[in-house]
């Protein structure tokens, strides 16, 4: 296989995966409908920025690591399980906090920069997420890639996971989206966090696991 062929290879696969449902979804879909376009944006912009992280790493060897290292793949996965159940308990305590709107665009906003920075955390709180990207990076490319390969993939992945949940926040910010959250807010508040809170336990309760 011909190295643009596993890196086109390796795109295709990424783009399936960033799909998925999971908590990166959960909180974009939520910071765009319940706060603003830009802040969802924003939110997007920290996604892609955490996956060019755990790309790098992935590119760097940190797959062969955890693979060898189990309780260091356990900690971590321990650890970002508490961020992302920390992270739903600060979204249920704001679930009947009220958002003021004008003309569409709400008055009380967490801000693009916070907004940004949850992104990134949320995305590097799933040590998973580096071993998908060290599986199919090992998969798929060849033994030896040319150096293009590793300028290439961290800005592929940059684009299909910032491109995605922009995608996603776009869709989430339109008014019938937030015209519907602002009816329920309090119960899809609470649905997020609890789904949020659900992939976190399940981080932890499955960190003993030696499966990778």
């Amino acid at each position: 296989m011909s190295a643009l062929i596993a890196v086109l290879s390796i795109a295709g696969a990424l783009c399936l995966g960033a799909m998925s449902p999971g908590p990166s979804f959960v909180l974009v879909a939520r910071t765009a409908v319940g706060t603003s376009r830009r802040d969802g944006m924003a939110t997007a912009l920290g996604m892609g920025v955490g996956g060019v992280v755990f790309s790098a790493l992935a590119l760097a060897g940190l797959y062969t690591v955890l693979s060898m290292v189990a309780w260091l793949y356990a900690a971590l996965k321990i650890g970002g399980g508490l961020y992302l159940i920390f992270l739903a308990v600060k979204i249920w305590r704001g679930a009947r906090r009220p958002f003021a709107f004008d003309q569409g665009i709400p008055a009380q906003r967490a801000g693009a920069k916070p907004a940004f920075w949850v992104g990134v955390a949320t995305q590097l709180s799933n040590p998973k997420t580096a071993i998908v990207y060290g599986s199919v990076f090992v998969s798929l490319l060849p033994q030896h890639p040319p150096a293009w390969c590793y300028a290439a993939l961290p800005a592929i992945v940059f684009t299909i996971e910032a491109g995605w949940y922009t995608v996603v926040a776009l869709c989430f910010s339109s008014q019938r989206p937030r015209s519907l959250y602002l009816r329920a807010k309090a119960w899809i508040d609470r649905l997020s966090a609890g789904v949020i809170a659900a992939l976190g336990l399940r981080l932890i309760l499955t960190a003993g696991k030696s499966g990778i």
